[in-house]
């Protein structure tokens, strides 16, 4: 029987690094499902979603630890079950407004107290265009309680601070966010 395992993987970037990965993971039998990875200050940081022969689980563990020579650090963590998931409504935000410190974190504590759930989440900083000014921008997919409108979500995160531009879309479709605006 298959076993679905949640790889975690950071360490020193280089040439070759998800090549290898696949190479382990497909030696083991396994099959690579599903990642998200980005280069950070010369870091690699990774989340890889495998299924492999529950046979192959332990060896496939065992060889991924042996990277840790070259400074890998990979952790396998058995996956949730399928129907773990809570129901509700998939909607794509885009933030954008002036950066601060705590900006995240105010952002984030609004997305809970209206019971939404983070699925993916990408963060940046950038210069305004014009102004130059540091704007903070992210892009989060969430599920939202199906009692939740756009609107009132909307209006919560933007109620954090006047130049705060919010975009949401329902369904998780990308929304359209073409230029951060230097009013902001």
């Amino acid at each position: 029987m298959p076993t679905a395992l949640v790889l975690s993987v950071l360490g020193p970037d280089r040439p070759g690094l998800v090549a290898e990965l696949s190479t382990l993971v497909a030696a083991h039998g396994g099959n690579w499902l599903e990642s998200r990875m980005v280069q950070l200050a010369g870091q690699f940081a990774g989340a890889v979603l495998v299924m492999v022969p529950e046979a192959q689980v332990a060896a496939l563990t065992a060889s991924l630890q042996a990277l840790g020579g070259a400074g890998l650090r990979v952790v396998a963590s058995p996956a949730a079950p399928a129907g773990g998931r809570e129901a509700g409504r998939m909607l794509r935000l885009a933030i954008v407004g002036q950066d601060r410190p705590g900006i995240l974190r105010d952002v984030t504590a609004v997305l809970a107290r209206q019971g939404a759930t983070i699925d993916e989440l990408s963060t940046e900083i950038a210069s305004g265009s014009f102004s130059g000014e540091t704007l903070f921008r992210a892009t989060c997919r969430v599920r939202a309680p199906a009692s939740l409108s756009d609107a009132a979500l909307r209006e919560a995160l933007e109620h954090l601070a006047p130049e705060l531009m919010v975009d949401v879309e329902p369904n998780g479709s990308a929304p359209r966010v073409d230029a951060a605006p230097d009013a902001v």
